[in-house]
């Protein structure tokens, strides 16, 4: 089982042509409800990517606390720990341009109100195979979910989203962090990815710099580097790539796969969710990627 410790947010996701600059409106093509929040969007990519996976967070007693809670347990995730608690679930307001590329604003709304994990939440954590973690809790709750798994031996893959300073008790327990470029720079300070791999491994056991268009870099402590391509296509909404790839990687992780295999796996993955519009709609099943990764074998 796989342990998701996030956030759920409902996104409110406006197409345009282009980004509004400061002060100006521009017209949109579309707009869409689509239930999110980076921790829900890793335990529906980690569940179709084909793991068993359990979510706690929180939601709130409004109308898109319903339908978050349906959303997850209709992509099979095992929401029984996820809490209620009063006033309104999360939101992200979220602008996709022309080119696929996108700005979010998060309000936490019931996200704030988790301060760490409950005694059963801790169990299921100490039960798990992996703990997926982001930063859109609370930072002590974060802390303390992955003090938990650490305690319990459990690895904890941590996404540093949205980026900000770690505190050292939280990087101690992560053992592979998943920043994307920017997220990498502002935690080591260094703009050149491969520069700043080498100094989060100062930090932590292993990670991955998630580079959009252009792949993927890994390393680890015992010296192994690995740059992974991304695979070409067209893409129409990123929201959802980098949970997508996270989900991915760690079942692909969990299920014992070497780190080249995985991030192949992770890769893929991600490259079939860039192609759809949404965060949690767009994330692929285990067949699709199963398939995706056949295709790329067979045309070499």
């Amino acid at each position: 089982m796989i342990t998701v410790f996030g956030s759920a947010n409902m996104d409110l996701v406006a197409y345009v042509d282009r980004a509004p600059r400061l002060g100006e409106t521009v017209t949109g093509r579309a707009f869409r409800t689509v239930p999110g929040g980076k921790g829900a969007n890793q335990a529906i990519a980690a569940a179709r990517a084909g793991a068993e996976v359990s979510f706690l967070g929180a939601v709130g007693d409004d109308g898109f606390g319903v339908m978050l809670r349906t959303t997850l347990v209709d992509a099979g995730v095992d929401v029984s720990a996820l809490r209620q608690v009063p006033g309104s679930s999360g939101i992200a307001h979220i602008v996709v341009d022309g080119s696929g590329a996108n700005s979010i604003i998060v309000v936490p709304g019931a996200n704030g109100a988790v301060d760490g994990p409950t005694p059963g939440e801790s169990a299921l954590i100490a039960a798990s195979r992996a703990l997926l973690l982001q930063l859109e809790l609370p930072l002590e709750a974060v802390t303390a979910a992955a003090a938990a798994a650490r305690e319990a031996g459990v690895p904890v893959v941590l996404t540093p989203a949205p980026s900000r300073p770690l505190p050292e008790e939280l990087v101690k327990a992560v053992t592979l962090l998943v920043p994307n470029e920017h997220e990498a720079a502002d935690l080591t300070g260094v703009a050149d990815p491969a520069a700043a791999l080498d100094r989060l491994l100062d930090l932590v056991p292993e990670a991955v710099i998630t580079l959009g268009s252009r792949g993927a870099l890994y390393g680890s402590r015992e010296g192994e580097r690995l740059e992974v391509p991304a695979v070409p296509v067209r893409a129409v909404d990123t929201t959802a790539a980098g949970d997508t790839f996270a989900g991915a990687l760690a079942v692909a992780r969990a299920e014992g796969r070497p780190p080249a295999e995985a991030l192949r796996f992770a890769t893929v993955a991600a490259s079939i969710s860039v192609r759809r519009e949404g965060a949690s709609t767009s994330m692929p099943t285990r067949q699709e990627i199963d398939a995706a990764l056949r295709d790329a074998d067979e045309t070499g």
